[in-house]
C-alpha cells in the first residue's frame, strides 16, 4: 500500500466509517430515496462561469450536414461563445453587473421560467437543462440514479467526443477514426506515454476498489454508475436514430437501414480517458536524455566544469528572480541540486538513438495518401472532415511535430482584506485548448453526498473537476513538478553473451530479466469523413521495472536503455478520491479540509480555494523520495542505490513526500498562477522559469490592486483580461532592448522609425488587440509584425555566437525561443489561444541587464549579447531589428487552413477545432483560461 494511503486512512479514519455507512448502501437496486434536503446556495447570485462554444457537443447527421450546407449551429452548440470573446473588447468599461454580460449565471438549480427541457432515464434522477445554456443539471434522490444521470447527461453532450479519447487513450485512433496522418502522430505521441494491456486496466480499477477504503469501494460504483447511464443513453439514441453523426461518417452506422453498433463503455474506458487527461495537463518532469545532450554540448565547449557551470545558469532551478506562487518567503524544498551527485549516467557522445515505435507499415502509413471514396449525394458535403485528422495536428496542448509538453490555465485570487466586500475574490480556470466541443462539459450535480457544479473531462465526469460547492469553489493549474524520472538500465543477454544496444533484456537488481513487449496493431481504410488510403502499422514499445524505454546509447562504452519512469503509470485514476472529497459537502468546510482533499489527488496541479472567509493554495501530485544525492535533472543508474525510497515495481508505488513538504499557503494577500514556480525551494522541473515569465503579466496587475485595495470581481476580471491580450515580450523585454538601441542615437531614418514604432505600442500598453471591435486589425499591427519577425532573430544575434551553433541548438531543443500567438511561431500550435509560456524571456532579461550594468540576481554565467559590450550588442540588436522589419507579413505570417499568408488577426486566432463535424467561427486570440470561473461568496455554512 503505497505512503499516501496510509496517511489518508490515518488521518481520516472517522470520515471514511461515516461515509461508509451512509453511501454504500446505495446500488444499482436501490428505489427512489426520500427528497434531500434542499441545497442552500451561498453564493447568492455572485458566482460565474464560461465554456465557449457551447454546451452541446453531440451532432445527428442532419445537424453536420446543415452546418455544413447552410452554416446553422445545433441549439446551444455555439451560444456562448460571442461573450467570451466578448470580453476582449468589454472589459475596459467592465463592473460587476455586467459581469453575466461575458459569462453564465453560475448559481445552483434553474428558476422555473428558465427549465427547457426535464429527463429522467430513471425515477430516482432527473436532468434539467436551462434555457440560456442547456446545461445539464442533475438531481438524484439516490447515489446511484444521481451518477447514472450524469452518464447519461454525458451521452446526451459528448458521446462522439468520449468515443474518441478513450480509442486515443487505448492506442486505437486511426482503426477507430481513420488512418489520417495527424491521427497517427496523436496515437504514436499518446500511447507510448501510457501503454497498458487490458489486464493492466482492469488492474487500476481493482486498485482503486481495494487500497483506497470506503472512498475506494465508493468512487468505483460511482463510475461503473456513469458508465450505466453513458451505456443507456447510447442504445437508446440508437433506437432513435439521433446518436452523432459522425458514427456514420466513419463508417460506423447506416444511415438508413442503422445497421452498426456503438460498442458499449467499460469501467476500463475511463482509466483511458484519465491517461491522456492526466498525462497531457498533470505530468512534469521527464526529457532527462535531452538535457543531458545539452549538458554535454556544454561540456564539450567550455570545459566540464565551466561548461556544466553555463547549463545550470540556463537550466534555472532555483531562479531568485522568478514569480512565485507563494511569494511569503516560505521555502518547500523539493527535487533541487544535490551538494554531490550520485549516480548520473550521461551518454557517451554521439551513442543516443531514439527508440524505434513504428513497425510494418503498409499502405499510406506515414504517408497523407488520400483515395477518396464514392460518397452517397446526401453527404457530399460532410466528405473529407476529417483528411486532416480528427483532431488536427498541434490542436492538443503539447501535441504536434517539435512541440513541448505544457502546463497551462491561470488563477488570480484576492484576500478578503483588500476587496471592497471583505470576502476573497478569484478569478480562474483551466487553459485545456479549444475544440467543438470542448474537452470539458459544464454540469451541476446534485444528489447523496455530492453538490457541485463546474466542469469535467467527458468521460471521466462523475464529479465536478474544476468548479463551485455550495459554499466554496476551486480551480487548478497545471504544476509540471517533477514526477518523472530517466533511469539508464544496463542491457544484458540471458546466455551471458556481450550485450548490445539492441539487446532486449536488462539488468533489474542483478538478474538478466527480458523487457515486456507491448504493441498495438492498427489498420484502416477510407471512409466519407476521412479519404487517406488503407493502410496499417504496428506500434511497439518496450516496458521494464524502471519505466517505458525512450531511447538507447553506450555510458561509458557499455550499452544501455534510457527509461521513463512516471510516478502515476499504474495510477491513472487514483486521483478520483481526491475529486469525490471535492464534491461533498460534508467534506470540505473550510481552506484545511480542502487541501487535505487536494492532496489525494495524484497528479501535478496548483489548486486554489476560496469562500467567504479565506483564498487558499495546494500543490499536488505524487511527489517521489529520491535517494540522497539523485539528481531529478538528469539520467540516473538503475541500481538499488538510486531506486526511488520504497520502490516496488509491481503496482508502481513508492515513498511520497508528505503533505506538509508540498506548496501550501492559507490567507496571503493574494495568489497569482500561470504555470510559473510554486514557491522558493521547489526546484523547476525543467527550463523555462526565470526572471521573465507570463504569470509577470497577472502578478504585477494584481500586486497593483491590492496595494490601492477595494478589489472587486470586475477589476479583478478586468486584469486578467488585460493580460489575456498583452504580448509578454513587449511588455517586459521591449524596454530593455529599446534602452540597448537608444543607448546612442539611431542615425539611420528607415530604423529609427521602425524603433519609434515600437515605442510606441510598448507606450499603449503592447497589446494585440483590434482597432475597433470585428476590424480584424490590430490598433498597432506594424509594431506587432516587426515583434514577431524580430523575437526570434534577436534571440540568436544574441546568444548564437556565444554558445556556438552546436550548445545553441541543443538548448534550443530543450527550451523553444518563441511562442507568439500567431500560428507559425513555438511549439503551442496553431490557433491555441495559450502564449507565452515558453521562450527565452528570461535568458534575453537577464543578458540585457547584465550588459547595460543593472543589478541581476541568479545571472547567466557569461555575458553573450556582443560578448558582453553595450556598442557590440547594440548593433546586433540593430541589424537583427533591420533585417526584421524588411520581412514581408506574408512570411511573417504564412497562410494555414483557415488563414491567407498575411493575414496577422487571423493567424493569431483563436479556432475551435472541430473534434466533430459542426465547425465554429474564429475569435480574437486571447491568452485565457477556457472554461473560466468569476466567484466571490458572500456568506458560509
Amino acid at each position: 500500500m503505497p505512503p499516501r494511503t496510509v496517511k489518508f486512512r490515518a488521518a481520516t479514519v472517522a470520515a471514511v466509517l461515516a461515509l461508509g455507512t451512509i453511501l454504500l448502501a446505495a446500488s444499482p437496486q436501490s428505489g427512489a430515496a426520500a427528497e434531500p434536503a434542499p441545497v442552500t446556495d451561498y453564493c447568492q447570485g455572485q458566482c460565474d462561469d464560461i465554456l465557449p462554444p457551447g454546451e452541446n457537443g453531440n451532432a445527428t447527421l442532419v445537424d453536420i450536414l446543415g452546418n455544413k450546407a447552410f452554416g446553422t449551429h445545433p441549439a446551444h452548440s455555439d451560444d456562448q461563445l460571442d461573450r467570451y470573446n466578448g470580453l476582449v473588447a468589454g472589459h475596459a468599461g467592465l463592473t460587476d453587473r455586467k459581469l453575466t454580460d461575458f459569462f453564465n449565471d453560475a448559481s445552483f438549480g434553474v428558476p422555473k421560467g428558465q427549465v427547457e427541457s426535464v429527463t429522467s432515464p430513471r425515477d430516482d434522477v432527473t436532468i434539467t437543462r436551462d434555457k440560456a445554456s442547456g446545461v445539464p443539471h442533475i438531481k438524484g434522490t439516490t447515489r446511484y440514479g444521481t451518477e447514472f444521470g450524469a452518464g447519461f447527461a454525458a451521452g446526451q453532450d459528448r458521446l462522439w467526443l468520449m468515443d474518441l479519447f478513450r480509442h486515443i487513450g487505448r492506442g486505437e485512433l486511426t482503426s477507430f477514426a481513420g488512418g489520417a496522418l495527424a491521427n497517427q502522430g496523436l496515437e504514436q505521441q499518446f500511447w507510448p506515454q501510457a501503454p497498458y494491456t487490458e489486464a493492466d486496466l482492469e488492474a487500476q480499477v481493482e486498485y482503486i476498489r481495494t487500497h483506497e477504503g470506503a472512498r475506494g469501494e465508493q468512487a468505483m460504483a460511482d463510475a461503473q454508475a456513469y458508465v450505466d447511464g453513458i451505456n443507456a443513453y447510447r442504445e437508446k439514441s440508437k433506437k432513435g436514430r439521433y446518436f452523432p453523426g459522425e458514427y456514420v461518417l466513419t463508417g460506423k452506422m447506416d444511415a438508413i437501414t442503422n445497421i452498426g453498433e456503438i460498442q458499449p463503455f467499460r469501467l476500463t474506458d475511463l482509466i483511458s480517458i484519465a491517461s491522456v487527461v492526466g498525462g497531457q495537463f498533470g505530468g512534469g518532469g521527464g526529457g532527462e536524455v535531452q538535457a543531458a545532450l545539452s549538458l554535454l554540448s556544454a561540456q564539450q565547449k567550455y570545459g566540464v566544469a565551466e561548461g556544466t557551470k553555463v547549463w545550470e545558469s540556463f537550466r534555472q532551478r532555483e531562479d531568485p528572480e522568478a514569480v512565485l506562487t507563494i511569494h511569503d518567503g516560505t521555502s518547500f524544498p523539493y527535487a533541487g541540486k544535490p551538494a554531490t551527485a550520485r549516480g548520473i549516467a550521461l551518454p557517451d557522445a554521439g551513442s543516443v538513438t531514439a527508440e524505434p515505435l513504428i513497425h510494418d507499415r503498409t499502405g499510406s502509413a506515414g504517408t497523407d495518401r488520400k483515395a477518396p471514396v464514392k460518397a452517397p449525394a446526401a453527404l457530399r458535403k460532410a466528405q473529407g472532415i476529417y483528411d486532416d485528422g480528427v483532431v488536427p495536428e498541434g490542436s492538443l496542448p503539447g501535441s504536434g511535430s517539435g512541440a513541448q509538453k505544457r502546463g497551462m490555465s491561470n488563477a488570480l485570487l484576492v484576500s478578503g482584506k483588500h476587496t471592497a466586500g471583505g470576502n476573497p475574490i478569484a478569478v480562474f480556470g483551466p487553459q485545456t485548448g479549444y475544440f467543438a466541443p470542448q474537452l470539458m462539459m459544464l454540469q451541476e450535480i446534485q444528489g447523496p453526498g455530492i453538490s457541485a457544479r463546474g466542469v469535467s473531462f467527458a468521460g471521466v465526469g462523475m464529479y465536478i473537476q474544476m468548479g463551485r460547492g455550495q459554499d466554496y469553489a476551486w480551480s487548478a493549474t497545471s504544476a509540471g513538478q517533477d514526477i518523472t524520472d530517466t533511469y539508464a538500465i544496463d542491457l544484458c543477454e540471458p546466455d551471458g553473451s556481450a550485450p548490445t544496444k539492441d539487446s532486449t533484456h536488462y539488468l533489474y537488481r542483478g538478474t538478466c530479466t527480458a523487457m515486456e513487449t507491448l504493441e498495438r496493431t492498427n489498420s484502416w481504410k477510407p471512409t466519407v469523413a476521412d479519404s487517406t488510403a488503407k493502410g496499417s502499422y504496428r506500434m511497439q514499445v518496450r516496458r521494464t521495472n524502471y519505466g517505458i524505454v525512450t531511447h538507447r546509447a553506450t555510458v561509458g562504452g557499455k550499452p544501455v536503455a534510457y527509461t521513463s519512469l512516471r510516478t502515476t503509470y499504474r495510477h491513472e485514476a487514483d486521483s478520483i478520491i481526491g475529486f469525490q472529497m471535492l464534491n461533498d459537502p460534508a467534506y470540505v468546510k473550510d481552506a484545511a479540509s480542502f487541501q487535505r482533499a487536494a492532496s489525494n489527488i495524484d497528479y501535478a496541479f496548483n489548486w486554489f480555494y476560496a469562500d467567504s472567509r479565506t483564498a487558499a493554495y495546494y500543490n499536488s501530485g505524487m511527489n517521489p523520495v529520491r535517494a540522497a544525492g539523485v539528481d531529478p535533472a538528469l539520467p540516473v543508474k538503475s541500481e538499488r542505490a538510486y531506486e526511488w525510497k520504497g520502490y516496488d515495481p509491481a503496482a508502481n508505488t513508492a515513498a511520497y513526500t508528505p503533505f506538509a513538504e508540498h506548496p501550501h499557503s492559507s490567507g496571503q494577500d493574494y495568489y497569482v498562477s500561470w504555470n510559473n514556480k510554486q514557491a522558493k525551494g521547489y526546484a523547476a522541473a525543467g527550463f523555462g522559469l526565470g526572471a521573465v515569465h507570463r504569470a509577470d503579466l497577472l502578478d504585477d496587475r494584481v500586486a497593483k490592486l491590492v496595494e490601492e485595495g477595494g478589489v472587486t470581481r470586475a477589476s479583478l476580471t478586468r486584469a486578467m483580461a488585460q493580460a489575456a491580450v498583452t504580448d509578454l515580450r513587449g511588455e517586459q523585454l521591449l524596454p530593455e532592448l529599446l534602452k540597448v538601441i537608444r543607448s546612442r542615437p539611431v542615425t539611420d531614418p528607415e530604423l529609427n522609425a521602425v524603433v519609434q514604432q515600437l515605442e510606441s505600442w510598448r507606450a499603449a500598453g503592447s497589446q494585440r488587440r483590434e482597432s475597433s471591435p470585428g476590424s480584424h486589425a490590430y490598433t498597432y499591427a506594424d509594431a506587432v509584425r516587426i515583434m514577431d519577425a524580430w523575437w526570434p532573430k534577436l534571440v540568436e544575434a544574441e546568444f548564437r555566437p556565444g554558445l556556438g551553433d552546436g550548445l545553441y541548438e541543443a538548448l534550443t531543443a530543450n527550451l523553444a525561443t518563441d511562442e507568439s500567438p500567431a500560428a507559425g511561431h513555438g511549439p503551442s500550435g496553431a490557433h491555441s489561444g495559450s502564449a507565452f509560456q515558453y521562450g527565452w524571456w528570461g535568458f534575453v532579461d537577464k543578458d540585457l541587464r547584465r550588459v547595460l550594468g543593472q543589478p541581476v540576481k541568479g545571472p547567466l554565467a557569461k555575458a553573450f549579447c556582443g560578448n558582453g559590450d553595450l556598442a557590440g550588442c547594440r548593433d546586433a540588436l540593430l541589424s537583427s531589428l533591420k533585417q526584421a522589419a524588411a520581412e514581408p507579413a506574408a512570411e511573417v505570417y504564412p497562410g494555414d487552413d483557415n488563414c491567407k499568408a498575411g493575414e496577422q488577426w487571423c493567424s493569431d486566432s483563436i479556432v475551435h477545432r472541430p473534434l466533430g463535424g459542426i465547425a465554429q467561427k474564429s475569435v480574437h486570440w486571447q491568452n485565457r483560461p477556457t472554461y473560466q470561473q468569476v466567484v466571490e461568496f458572500p456568506a458560509h455554512r
